[in-house]
């Protein structure tokens, strides 16, 4: 029987494949005016741009495999980003005079020459999450600002070119050694730090729409002769005893109910019935997913981590259900942290192991063998974290879904109905994996997979880190340093309590790694999807079409032959490889120093009573 479209436009076969192939287009970017219309975004993300695969791919394409047209998008996404690097101070601020709609802030030049000292790579994009961090800030007054900052618990503190801190939290220590190497270009200022895994602030939408308003009507490039060139100080601020805004913390359960109303009014998320029972098979579907996805997988990352459009990830990641610890607040604050959901409002640093190096995050100095002489695996190693699993819970959580979807014995026992999910759903057939045609999907993650927890995190420690609510549904295996896991070719990174610190190593590495999350970090804006790395949703139903492109599938019986498929090995190893390369020039430790001093002057900027007078117009004068 055909379809109702087929018969309309039955005239030729070519004309028909034709019309195909334009529906998909169409289709495709009415989704993404969907998806990026302002009321499915939080305020602060207004203008992105999509990462789906461009049209003229879509048509020059049509029956391509759909990660060929991703990899395929990923790569003139980069040679764009690359065709904007400046390399003087003049093409640098006028590229910033476009793309903020201000000068630039006074130090700009001296941090041009600081970045390219550093051998920096110059793309305006790469600093694009400071202002989507400082933008809401425009709307607070300076002096608020500078209150909140001082009087907070935790605080860096500059003055007259010397970083110190209060406190000898590891996290500040590692932070405060950050700052110390640029101190002597930063203004006087304090830097309040969030202490806990978890962010914080989650200011209402409207709050943050109103702020944003507000940063947008205060773009201006006031004539240079009336430009004010040097920050203002905080002469005054330590004898300052005005009072700091209240923050009411608040520790409500589940974290879902807080996080949403970081989302629109409109959106799904604050639409959709709260969850209050995590004790059940949860349920796993890419019904979500299609706002970010080209059939079936991940078009645009950025989307892909945002929670405003994907009410079921409530019960699908432990730290939207029951994070390990909740203390936050709706009112907007300049607090710095190492990440944070899409709709929190913290600033963001690089994160503290990242700066240290610390070898269990890192790999040290060993970065793994060339890709010829990995083993066809995909490995993975780690502690049951994503917040308080509870017997009443667990089922919700990511690590645990991930291991139990890429275990062999229990996808088998799916096959055969003789061992149902409790906690992870099949993929459909929509991926059309040949593994599952004849049954043999478990059959075949048996020969390359591994994983498996060190630690069941259980919600009371039992002897051998144990749990009794989980050690009948997952194996465990000793701990295996990073160095030894880049033995192997695929490294899937998974969500913790917070963000997963293990990945800037793995970019760093001659592996590949496959990411999933939805935290965001200070490197986002420089790094391509299926470029540098491949993006896999929260949901993880990806995972075995991702793997069966770049693995192939040889069969296990001799009628199983017409369904075989040849590996990628290739693809795999030029993302690899082009990932680590790009690491290795824009996630340096140099980098992470140009990008906070980056960060630094415009959050002098923004806390200076003369913000909107403040800049930087040399260029203009010479």
């Amino acid at each position: 029987m055909t379809s109702p479209i087929a018969n309309a436009f039955a005239a030729s076969p070519r004309r028909q494949l034709g019309f195909i192939r334009y529906l998909v287009v169409a289709v495709l970017l009415l989704s993404v005016i969907w998806l990026y219309r302002s009321s499915s975004l939080p305020a602060t993300f207004k203008g992105l741009k999509p990462n789906t695969p461009p049209t003229s791919i879509l048509q020059d394409n049509y029956g391509a495999h759909p990660i060929d047209l991703l990899i395929q998008a990923g790569e003139e996404e980069f040679d764009n980003l690359l065709s904007k690097q400046k390399y003087d101070v003049n093409a640098a601020a006028a590229e910033y005079r476009k793309r903020r709609g201000r000068h630039p802030p006074p130090g700009f030049e001296a941090w041009f020459e600081f970045a390219k000292e550093k051998g920096a790579v110059m793309v305006e994009d790469f600093w694009d999450q400071i202002y989507h961090d400082l933008g809401p800030f425009w709307g607070l007054p300076a002096d608020q600002i500078r209150r909140d900052a001082k009087d907070f618990e935790m605080t860096i503190n500059v003055r007259n070119g010397k970083a110190t801190a209060g406190s000898d939290w590891f996290w500040t220590k590692i932070w405060l050694n950050l700052i110390q190497t640029i101190e002597q270009h930063v203004p006087d200022m304090d830097i309040a730090l969030n202490a806990m895994d978890e962010p914080r602030l989650v200011v209402p939408w409207e709050d943050i729409n109103r702020y944003m308003e507000a940063e947008r009507a205060s773009r201006s490039m006031p004539p240079p002769e009336e430009v004010i060139s040097q920050y203002g100080g905080l002469a005054g601020v330590d004898q300052d005893r005005m009072p700091t805004s209240n923050k009411e913390w608040e520790d409500t359960q589940p974290y879902y109910s807080i996080a949403r109303r970081g989302c629109p009014p409109d959106s799904l998320a604050r639409k959709a019935e709260l969850m209050t029972d995590f004790d059940h098979k949860p349920s796993v579907s890419m019904q979500h997913a299609v706002a970010h996805s080209y059939k079936g997988y991940v078009s645009n990352y950025t989307l892909s981590t945002l929670i405003c459009h994907q009410p079921d990830l409530q019960g699908l990641h432990g730290a939207l259900i029951n994070p390990l610890t909740v203390s936050a607040t709706k009112k907007l604050f300049p607090m710095f942290g190492g990440s944070k959901f899409a709709i929190n409002n913290e600033i963001l640093l690089p994160a503290p192991m990242y700066w240290s190096n610390e070898e269990r995050f890192s790999g040290g100095e060993n970065h793994g063998a060339p890709w010829s002489e990995k083993a066809d695996k995909m490995i993975w190693r780690g502690v049951a974290t994503g917040g308080k699993n509870k017997p009443t819970n667990w089922k919700g959580f990511q690590r645990h879904r991930f291991i139990a979807m890429i275990n062999g014995t229990k996808v088998r026992g799916a096959e055969t109905w003789e061992e149902l999910p409790v906690n992870w759903d099949m993929p459909s057939q929509s991926y059309d994996l040949k593994a599952m045609r004849r049954g043999h999907l478990g059959d075949w993650l048996d020969g390359f997979s591994d994983a498996a927890f060190v630690d069941l995190m259980c919600e009371k420690p039992e002897e051998g880190a144990t749990c009794y609510y989980t050690k009948d549904q997952f194996k465990m295996a000793p701990g295996m340093p990073m160095a030894e896991q880049f033995a192997n070719k695929y490294l899937p990174d998974i969500d913790g309590n917070s963000f997963s610190g293990r990945y800037r190593g793995f970019l760093l590495s001659t592996s590949l790694p496959i990411k999933s999350t939805l935290f965001r970090e200070w490197h986002d804006s420089r790094l391509v999807p299926w470029k540098h790395f491949v993006p896999m949703d929260n949901r993880y139903l990806d995972v075995y079409g991702i793997l069966e492109y770049f693995l192939g599938y040889q069969g296990f019986e001799d009628q199983d032959a017409e369904n075989r498929v040849q590996g990628r090995d290739e693809a795999a190893r030029k993302i690899a490889m082009a990932g680590q390369d790009w690491a290795n020039k824009v996630l340096r430790r140099e980098d992470m120093q140009v990008y906070v001093l980056r960060l630094l002057l415009e959050y002098a900027r923004v806390s200076d009573d003369k913000r909107e007078k403040l800049g930087y117009v040399a260029d203009l004068l010479r």
